[in-house]
């Protein structure tokens, strides 16, 4: 590469060290002399220091006094108008340490814009200018040492015109130091065991704020959502994700698909870990007033060995960006449990796609990166991009509030609020979520109760899909379940308790054989007539998890809940599933079922005026790149004759597959260079340039730069040829000053300034072209003079491949 195309500090740097270092003490030269170590001549460069002098400055966000090790700073080198930069050199060292060797640098820098600034090439620690040219401002990230540094002193090399200023004191040098570890919040806080007793119940409640109005950039206005929450109460020995961490394949999942359902198999997985799987429905549109929808909501228990959760919900559409709360812990110093959580929450990126936009195609990220937060200077065509790097504006905020607790309470300060062991109102049921985009019938009558006895059972009800009027936004099911129980057994008689629903089984005491469980339940409303309840509010039963624990045996998991019933009226059938924990230590093939199938009663069919089947699956999309449009069907499976079904059987959406390829597109070729030999044999060069590089798999640029020969005439040989050649060139010279002064005199009007200097090669490397101009400096007014013209010369440049 030419010297033209070397950064200028790299060039301003290399200078014979007298130059750069004038006015310095004899000392400092001997020591720069002995200085031929690592990135020396960064060294070297300590050029005019002029004290007080504030017209650059280099500043870390925040300006914070202390560091955390780890932890990314943004550092902002700047000029004050109306001064500016060419050059500049960014340096990090340890105090007292002197630059010479690689230790003795501290930290790590990060590139935010590859055109404004690169890591030198003789010096891999240092960052400098991309391209010299004039600037006020550039941002680099720098990433903190490990715990032990102490304090390190970042510094700047500024190069204006021809002068360099490098700072030991003062605007262009930011000391900061390592925070003591025993400071407040400095480092996050260790996960302590708990202390507390019994257990406490909690509602997670979720408010988006994510929408045009907030986010207005490039946002999506027909598919935006939040997929279903996911989540669990854990002990400390499990971990859904953490920044810094790398996604599961359930966190994937989530984070691509909005899909829980892996997550929920991975949760599962960890019984002995997990107290309450946490789920709580999506929420279409993403955001909505809570006089229009309620915010998704979820019940959740922990205890003193499963006192965290954690949950993450998918902001959608977008590549793999979610919300949620990591390992968040609700015990209390005090042996008490946390009565409010209230977080603000910003989106993070689960490091498995490369996309930058909302919308962007599917784009794997290889190898997986670490989940990390969003930041505002991530990618200038991402949604959250800001170029003064302000922090993201917040999407999302959740509360987690304590609702009930159950058993002997031990912790040392008391609580003021009463919540002891009774829910503090009866459940109410959600007020209606449907989207005004769709329109249904009335609901049909309840049916009859799948239950005769005192044991719980299933009563449904139905509705028509009449009409759909935003296709982008579900319509809920038609259908409506709600707990029932035989003639003479209503939970709204007064002399009865009303009592809630039971809380799962906890996990089986044991991980092989024959255990026990147990399930609590709460009361709800007391009897009207005062008496007392004496309905169980405890459950235990036998469980078996793994019926032989010999070395021929497979440990499996508990079975999970049953899935819905096939049918939606009559009998049909449900299904649950396991999974295996550990192969037979023995080698032998697993033998233990994973999928267990029952039958199952729903209403009489003849309560449902309209039976459809369920959706086929989408079709393929229209189109094999780009955006298309695809459909799915379904069926009418009642007879006509029981009503009219007005639901409809079609729908239809857009889709988007990859980009379609786009093809390399190049300029026709410039005219052919002059021969590159006076005699002889030579070559000459044409070269064209590249209009459009080729994207998403389109066809590669062809060759850019062609060769062809060229002879002008043969060479002169011997001594006598030599000086025969010379004399012939000093006559042509001759001859070429006459005809000059014959020009000038026959045409005194018509005279013409020297060429112009060669403009800068087009391109870097694969050929490019120079031109240079020679400009008539006196026009005639006569018509005669044809020949005043302005003259323009091409040559061939930087011919060498890329």
């Amino acid at each position: 590469m030419g010297a033209h195309l070397q950064p200028l500090a790299l060039r301003l740097l290399a200078l014979p060290f007298p130059l750069v270092a004038k006015g310095f003490p004899d000392e400092t030269l001997e020591k720069a002399a002995k200085s031929e170590g690592y990135c020396s001549r960064i060294l070297r460069a300590q050029g005019t220091r002029r004290e007080g002098y504030n017209e650059f400055s280099l500043r870390v966000e925040g300006d914070p006094e202390f560091y955390k090790p780890g932890n990314s700073y943004r550092v902002t080198l700047s000029a004050a108008t109306p001064a500016y930069f060419r050059g500049f050199t960014l340096i990090a060292l340890k105090e007292g340490k002197e630059g010479d060797k690689e230790e003795d640098h501290a930290g790590s820098f990060q590139i935010i814009d590859e055109e404004e600034t690169q890591f030198m090439s003789n010096c891999p620690v240092a960052v400098t200018e991309s391209t010299p040219r004039r600037r006020t401002r550039i941002q680099v990230f720098w990433t903190a040492p490990p715990a032990g540094t102490g304090c390190v002193i970042l510094k700047a090399s500024i190069v204006q015109k021809r002068i360099i200023y490098f700072q030991d004191e003062g605007s262009l040098t930011k000391k900061i130091c390592e925070q003591d570890s025993a400071s407040e919040g400095v480092t996050d806080k260790p996960i302590l065991d708990c202390c507390a007793c019994g257990t406490a119940k909690y509602r997670l409640t979720f408010y988006g704020n994510w929408s045009e109005k907030t986010h207005p950039k490039d946002f999506p206005r027909r598919t935006n959502h939040w997929s279903a929450i996911i989540g669990s109460s854990h002990s400390k020995n499990y971990i859904l994700w953490e920044y810094g961490g790398y996604a599961s394949e359930g966190v994937k999942q989530v984070a691509e698909l909005g899909s829980p359902v892996k997550m929920e198999e991975e949760i599962r997985q960890q019984s002995d870990e997990v107290l309450t799987v946490i789920k709580a429905k999506a929420q279409w549109p993403a955001w909505q007033p809570l006089n229009v929808r309620a915010a998704p909501s979820a019940e959740f228990s922990v205890d003193r060995h499963r006192h965290l959760m954690s949950f993450l919900t998918m902001l959608g559409p977008s590549p793999d960006w979610n919300v949620g709360l990591s390992a968040e812990d609700l015990c209390t110093k005090d042996c008490g449990w946390v009565q409010k959580v209230v977080q603000d929450l910003i989106p993070w990126d689960a490091g498995t796609d490369s996309g930058v936009t909302y919308e962007s195609p599917n784009k794997p990220t290889v190898p997986q990166e670490k989940i990390r937060p969003l930041t505002s200077l991530d990618h200038p065509q991402s949604p959250f991009y800001d170029p003064e790097g302000g922090s993201i504006k917040l999407v999302a905020r959740v509360v987690i509030e304590r609702i009930a607790r159950k058993g002997e309470q031990c912790n040392i300060v008391p609580d003021n609020i009463d919540d002891i062991v009774a829910d503090l109102a009866p459940e109410e049921k959600e007020e209606d979520d449907t989207p005004e985009t769709c329109i249904y019938s009335n609901w049909s009558p309840w049916s009859a109760c799948s239950s005769s006895t005192c044991e719980k059972g299933k009563r449904m009800r139905q509705r028509m899909l009449k009409a759909q009027l935003d296709l982008s936004v579900p319509c809920p099911d038609t259908q409506d379940f709600q707990p029932c129980m035989g003639p003479g057994c209503s939970d709204e008689d007064g002399s009865t308790c009303m009592m809630s629903d039971w809380i799962t089984w906890s996990p089986c005491s044991v991980s092989c054989g024959m255990g026990t469980r147990s399930r609590e339940r709460y009361v709800k409303q007391f009897p009207e007539d005062g008496s007392m309840c004496k309905v169980p509010t405890e459950e235990t039963e036998k469980c078996m998890v793994n019926e032989e624990c010999s070395p021929s045996s497979c440990l499996v998991t508990e079975w999970g809940e049953w899935d819905e019933c096939s049918a939606s009226c009559g009998t049909g059938m449900k299904r649950r599933h396991r999974m295996v924990k550990m192969t037979p230590a023995d080698g032998s093939m697993c033998k233990a079922e994973t999928t267990e199938a029952e039958k199952c009663m729903m209403p009489e069919c003849h309560t449902i005026p309209c039976l459809l089947s369920p959706w086929s699956e989408w079709s393929d999309c229209s189109v094999t790149c780009g955006k298309g449009m695809r459909t799915r069907q379904r069926m009418l499976k009642s007879a006509a004759e029981l009503g009219d079904c007005n639901e409809e059987l079609e729908q239809a959406e857009k889709c988007m597959l990859p980009e379609c390829p786009i093809h390399c597109e190049l300029t026709e070729w410039s005219q052919w260079s002059e021969c590159n030999t006076s005699c002889g044999k030579g070559h000459m060069i044409r070269t064209r340039m590249i209009k459009i590089e080729p994207q998403f798999g389109g066809a590669a640029c062809p060759e850019t730069v062609q060769r062809t020969k060229c002879r002008v005439r043969k060479c002169l040989r011997g001594a006598g040829m030599e000086k025969r050649r010379w004399k012939e060139a000093r006559e042509k010279r001759r001859s070429e000053q006459a005809k000059k002064s014959l020009d000038s005199e026959q045409y005194p009007v018509c005279r013409m300034k020297p060429w112009t200097a060669w403009t800068e090669c087009s391109t870097l490397c694969g050929g490019g072209i120079q031109e240079r101009y020679m400009m008539v400096k006196k026009r005639s007014k006569s018509t005669q003079f044809t020949s005043c013209k302005d003259k323009k010369e091409l040559r061939a440049c930087n011919v060498h491949p890329c």
